[in-house]
């Protein structure tokens, strides 16, 4: 019988560089099941070259789970070949742990250091702490972490002592190093535009996201998926702040500015039901254009 979520559990989103051999995944999934974490969603995408996994369990489940995962993508990816739409600074890339039920961010942030801590001990890849979990303001973003990718990691890590590692003291060769933060829930949101032009996705991207004076709880990447296709990625950070189809008319509306529209939309992971609804009465009311 399946447990059920109770008052001080928690979740954890890893995002595993690799969206294209299931079997690496699967052994992921494998391994966090087997140190007791409850594996609830998964997707992997081609072209992003990346997977994200949601999975809940008890404050020692989900550490434990994050230290096996850890071992697997060690083991199994090597980000020294791996070319993807996303940037990446390592094989497990990311992985924050998001307070359920009666747990606090205050807890996360404890587990954040700890799984930080075992990992490096325990399976010797390095990490940076981010977003309330962070050692200083400057490492609070992702998008500062990963600045310069895998490929600058190394010798950012050693030349610039603003950049050391919070846990560790060199990037591991094949595996790098890993973004362990803790957070409240958010969505990871993306609208793909009908067409190829990477330099409008990155300007949207831009007009959007709060550290460019957009929508204040929104962060926004523009992305090259092929030839034919762009995409404006977005993790919305306050779900009850920013609608979805807040965001999608956004991108709709400055793409029309340009000639463009919107091919389609996607949730990447779990959205609360409440903010699906919200989206669904919005569009019943008053359809896009």
């Amino acid at each position: 019988m399946t447990r059920p979520v109770s008052a001080r559990d928690f979740e954890i989103v890893p995002n595993v560089s690799e969206g294209r051999d299931t079997s690496v995944i699967d052994a992921c999934i494998a391994a966090m099941q087997q140190a007791g974490a409850r594996v609830v969603h998964r997707t992997s995408d081609a072209v992003h070259h990346r997977s994200v996994i949601t999975a809940v369990g008890s404050a020692s489940q989900v550490v434990a789970a994050s230290v096996a995962l850890a071992r697997v993508t060690r083991e199994r990816i090597d980000v020294r070949t791996h070319r993807g739409a996303h940037p990446r600074i390592g094989a497990l890339d990311v992985l924050p742990f998001v307070p359920l039920g009666d747990a606090t961010l205050d807890d996360a942030v404890t587990l954040a250091h700890r799984a930080a801590a075992r990992i490096w001990r325990e399976v010797g890849v390095p990490s940076y702490l981010y977003g309330a979990a962070a050692s200083a303001p400057h490492r609070r973003h992702l998008a500062e972490i990963r600045r310069g990718e895998f490929e600058a990691l190394a010798m950012r890590s050693l030349a610039d002592p603003a950049w050391r590692f919070d846990y560790g003291d060199a990037a591991h060769a094949s595996a790098g190093a890993i973004a362990i933060g803790a957070r409240p829930f958010l969505i990871a949101y993306n609208v793909e535009l009908a067409s190829g032009d990477l330099p409008l996705a990155k300007r949207i991207a831009a007009s959007l996201r709060a550290s460019s004076g957009g929508l204040g709880t929104l962060k926004c990447l523009g992305l090259r998926l092929d030839a034919a296709r762009v995409q404006v990625s977005c993790n919305v950070t306050d779900v009850d702040a920013v609608p979805l189809y807040r965001v999608t008319e956004l991108v709709r509306r400055a793409a029309r500015r340009a000639g463009a529209t919107v091919a389609r939309s996607e949730l990447i992971g779990l959205a609360p039901s409440r903010v699906v609804l919200r989206t669904a009465r919005a569009y019943d009311a008053a359809p896009p254009a």
